[in-house]
Parts: structure tokens; sequence; C-alpha cells
């Protein structure tokens, strides 16, 4: 009897990865296919949608050549979110998908932001979320006034995911949870939908994280193996770092830092996304705009891979200067479009290892400030941190976030969280009866646990608040720009 395997996909930012486990969680095998990001005109950051479909039939038929997948049960997708393709009729992309990193739809979502106020948001969302210019009203605002003929063409305005589904299935479908900032517990919020014209007839059916969309279509790797919508990264991060209960608190380390607490408790706080609940999990997130992708840029500067940088970060011996990773703005908690990344304090003594390790703090700083803001908003304060992603790789990097954020790390021994997740919520699919926080914790394992140095408190406490007071001290200068 063939053993009894799923299929995880992840549509990154930088990469499709997918693993392929068997019903007991080990990783059979992984795979990760890069696609790149355009840039345009400042500001702007597309992708090509048939690249992540490269990657996606790209890993299904690197399993199929590689491995019995006679007892294949299920293949889950999950993605980034807030990157949006509009699609025609068939399914064909009307325009480049417009990544969450795209701000040109600013002035859209600061016009939609005018027709809201805090008491609305509040209503809406459990907390005062901002619409931002990664939001899809604002994207579906500015597709239709800037190219009105391909908004009028529009059948579909689509995740990365769904995009994905809908192209091995020929099923349109969207996840409840990937739908933020659209969705309350009933569905679409209609009010906030009309600030949008057209929007609510081109937003996709909703269901469930393990609704099986369909199967794979005859010709294509897989065919016939029913295929799970899933649900955005951070949640399929969730579920791949061993969260899943009150009190649990994740840290996805990957393009940008992703912070979360699960918590019935609602403390509605400034700079938190709040999902709405889905079984009995409420989660509080705080993603940041960078965190890998600011370590990338700085190792491209350095002619270097971003592994070798990070590990030069721990020759510093010189003055470590401080950096604002606010390379493309800043998302969670501050959600200021308009902050820019800069090096402060340098001195003579500060060279490639004192800047690289600048680098790491001012990511690890964007985490601390971030999960300030959800120990508020969750009324919880965790005593221990589930960490995964890329990002974790580097042991001393875990350890320098631990000693910033004053709480133990303790990291998945899957690096492919999100794709983790996406096969976890592909078992959940075929087995309903076993409840998800069982088979979430039969199938992640962990491989090292970093407790922070508490002699470090005070240090980082007091380079936290210079950190702090850069951003602040700065806001005036970029919104000039």
């Amino acid at each position: 009897m063939a053993k009894i395997t799923l299929i995880g996909l992840d549509v990154g930012t930088t990469a499709t990865k997918a693993v392929l486990i068997d019903d007991e969680g080990r990783r059979l095998a992984g795979f990760v296919h890069h696609h790149p990001t355009s840039r345009p005109h400042p500001g702007h950051a597309e992708q090509d949608p048939q690249h992540w479909m490269d990657g996606v039939l790209g890993a299904l038929q690197h399993f199929a050549q590689g491995h019995d997948l006679g007892g294949l049960a299920a293949i889950g997708i999950c993605s980034q979110v807030n990157t949006h393709v509009f699609v025609d009729a068939a399914g064909a992309p009307l325009l480049p998908a417009i990544i969450w990193q795209d701000g040109r739809a600013a002035p859209d979502a600061a016009a939609l932001e005018a027709q809201t106020n805090a008491a609305q948001k509040t209503a809406w969302f459990g907390a005062p979320m901002p619409i931002d210019a990664s939001h899809a009203l604002s994207r579906m605002a500015h597709v239709r006034r800037v190219w009105p003929e391909l908004y009028a063409r529009t059948a579909h305005v689509l995740l990365p995911k769904d995009y994905s589904v809908l192209q091995l299935t020929g099923m349109v479908l969207a996840d409840t949870i990937a739908a933020v900032g659209l969705v309350d517990a009933g569905g679409y919020i209609a009010d906030l939908l009309a600030l949008a014209p057209g929007a609510a007839a081109r937003l996709p059916p909703l269901a469930g994280i393990t609704t099986v969309a369909g199967r794979v279509k005859p010709g294509l790797p897989c065919a016939g193996t029913p295929v799970v919508i899933g649900t955005m990264d951070a949640w399929g991060g969730m579920f791949g770092v061993g969260v899943v209960a009150d009190g649990d608190a994740m840290y996805q380390s990957g393009t940008s830092e992703i912070a979360g607490l699960v918590s019935s408790t609602i403390v509605p706080t400034a700079g938190v996304i709040l999902f709405p609940s889905y079984a009995g999990i409420t989660l509080h997130a705080a993603p940041t705009q960078t965190g890998g992708a600011a370590l990338g840029w700085f190792a491209q500067v350095l002619g270097r891979s971003p592994g070798d940088t990070a590990a030069l970060a721990f020759d510093a011996t010189g003055t470590i200067p401080f950096f604002l990773p606010h390379l493309q703005g800043e998302r969670a908690p501050l959600w200021d479009s308009a902050s820019r990344g800069v090096f402060a304090r340098l001195d003579p003594s500060a060279g490639a290892p004192e800047m690289a390790r600048a680098v790491l703090e001012g990511i690890a700083f964007s985490v601390r400030l971030a999960f300030d803001a959800l120990k508020l908003s969750a009324a919880v304060d965790p005593a221990i941190i589930n960490i995964g992603g890329g990002g974790a790789a580097s042991d001393a990097w875990c350890q320098l976030r631990a000693d910033v954020l004053g709480i133990p790390l303790r990291r998945c021994a899957i690096p492919e969280a999100a794709a983790l997740g996406a096969a976890i919520l592909a078992g959940q699919s075929q087995d309903a009866a076993t409840p998800l926080p069982e088979v979430v914790r039969r199938l992640v394992r962990f491989d090292r646990t970093f407790k922070p140095n508490l002699g470090l408190s005070a240090h980082y406490t007091d380079r936290l608040g210079k950190y702090s007071a850069l951003y602040r001290n700065l806001r005036a200068f970029n919104a000039r720009f």
C-alpha cells in the first residue's frame, strides 16, 4: 500500500516553495522556484503570474518524477496576500500582478480612508485597521481610475493562491481569512465594498480554508488530486510553526517579518491586524514591510549572499550604527508608506560588518515594536514564540532576535513554514474528524530553542528607544517626498 502523502505549496514573494510530507510530518522532499519582481517605476512592484505557475507546476512535476505519489491525498496552497492579479472571464491576466510591496495606489487608499472613520473600521474589523495602498479596494480603485477599459474587462481580482487554484482546477474560490480587510464574521462587508464601484462583482466567492476547490485538471502533473483552497501565508505559516491555540505566539521570517498572537481577548489597538475568528482561533497579526528583503538588499550592495552577510554581522568590532529597514515604507505597527530606510550614527569604525549588524538589529527592532503592539491587542505576554521561515536559518540571528525580544524563540525543524501549513490544511481536508490542533501538533516538529541573554536587556531597550526616536525624527523629512 502506497504511503499517504501531502503536498503543500507556498507562492511567496521571491519564490514558490513546496514540501512533500508523509502523514507523520516527515519531510520527504522540497522544491524551490525563484521568480523575479519587476519595479518599472518608483513605488511599483509587479510579478508575472506565469512565473507563479512555473513554480507550482514545476513542484508537482518534481515530486511526481522523484517519488511514489500513489498515496497522495491532497494538495494545499497558500500565498502572499495583498498581491492582486486582475483576470478576464477566461482567467487570463489583464496586467502584471500588483504585489503587496507596491505603493502606487496610495492616493486611492487615502481617498477611501477619508470616507471611513475609526469607529466604522473597529465595527468592521474589530480594530481601526487602515485602508492602505495594498488593500484590495485601493488596487481596484486605482485600476478603475488609470485603466478603465481593463477594469471593465476584469471578471475577478485574485490572490496568487486563488489564481493558482483557478489554473489547476478551473474553479474560482477565495477563503475567508485571506480576504482580510474585506470581511467580517458574516462574509464580505457590503458597506465597505460599496466604496469602490464594481468591487463586489469582481471578488470571488468565499469558502473555508480546508475546502476542496476541485481536482487537478487532466494533462497536468498530479492530475485528479484534490486541491484545497488554503489561505494566506501568515495563517499557513502560523499552522506550519505549530501555533493554533490561545496564548500561542508566532514569528515568521521571510521577505517580510510576520508577528502574531492567538487570543480570544480583543483590545482594539492601532497598528494591529485582527482577523475574524476561525475554528476558535483569533489571530492578532503585525506584518512588517521588510525583513529578509532588507538583508537581501544590503547583501546585494556588498556583492555577497544574504547568508554570508548575516554571518558577517557577527564579526563586527566597531560601533554599531542604527538602521531603519523601511526601504519601501513600513506596515505594522506604524503603517507609514512614506518612511524610508536610513543608516544613522555612522563613525569611522563602522564598516561592512557593523552595518550588516545594524541591518539585523533594525529588523529585530521592527519586530519588537510589532510584538509590543500585539501584546496590547491580545492582552497576552507570551512565554515562548515559535519561529520559522527561511530567515530563521541563522542560529546567531535567531539568538539576536531572542535577545531583542526578551522572549525564548523555538525554531521549527521544517523551514518552509507556510508550505508546511498548506500541507497541513490539505491533510485536514481529508480528515475532518480530527481537530485541527491535533493535526498541527502531530505534523510540526522543532529543532532548537534560543533563550534570551537577559544581561543584554537594558542594552537593547536603550537601542530600541533610540531606533524609535530616529523614526519619529525623520517623519517630517520623509513626508516632503
